[in-house]
């Protein structure tokens, strides 16, 4: 059985470490931890791991966020990997700094880097690991806010949470999205205010 793992970011220095690449973020940790390695592909830097039987293909995609699609689109087809086995991680402001939701379909939420997945593949119905990132920022500044780099301490309690989202991608390669999702849901779920803001998240900003 094989799986496409997609993280979704943009690439280039200017890039690296902006909240938008937490995509990004989460496979590099998982390739370290599985001591292997990206190389650079067509449309996109591609690791291959095996894990209890099935074979993992994960990407971060060189089209820019914008056009994932074309590379999500053009790696299904390759290894001829059904929409079924594909899993997406992305960033999510509407969820508190480090808030981990799984969901087996759904709408794009505004975000332009699953809504062009969305229209290539001409189906919402993939699975889809959105990691908050919080909403610290005024009005009409939420480009600059999600293009931002990390604080040193946001970043220190991100870290701590990739474990989950990397154990999430595991199960769902192992025992699918349904059981995934009852096991990880809760674990991951940061509880805030009534603003759904997490306390730990503000705590670090102020």
């Amino acid at each position: 059985m094989k799986y496409l793992i997609v993280g979704l970011g943009n690439i280039g220095d200017e890039y690296a470490g902006t909240r938008h690449n937490i995509g990004f973020m989460v496979l590099d940790a998982m390739v370290q931890a599985s001591n292997s390695f990206f190389t650079d592909r067509r449309y996109g830097f591609i690791s291959q791991i095996r894990y209890k039987g099935r074979e993992l293909i994960l990407l971060k995609p060189s089209t820019f966020m914008n056009l994932s699609g074309n590379a999500v689109r053009y790696w299904l087809n390759r290894e001829k990997i059904e929409p079924g086995n594909l899993l997406v991680i992305v960033d999510d402001i509407a969820l508190p700094l480090g808030s981990i939701r799984m969901r087996s379909k759904g709408s794009d939420g505004g975000h332009n880097g699953l809504a062009h997945i969305t229209s290539v593949l001409g189906t919402n119905e993939y699975a889809r690991i959105r990691v908050g990132i919080g909403n610290g920022f005024r009005k009409g500044s939420q480009v600059n806010y999600v293009l931002g780099t990390w604080s040193p301490e946001e970043l220190e309690f991100l870290k701590k949470r990739l474990d989950i989202v990397i154990e999430m991608i595991r199960s769902f390669a192992a025992v699918g999205t349904e059981l995934t999702m009852t096991a990880f849901n809760k674990t991951g779920k940061i509880r805030g205010k009534d603003t759904d803001q997490d306390k730990t998240a503000e705590q670090i900003r102020d």
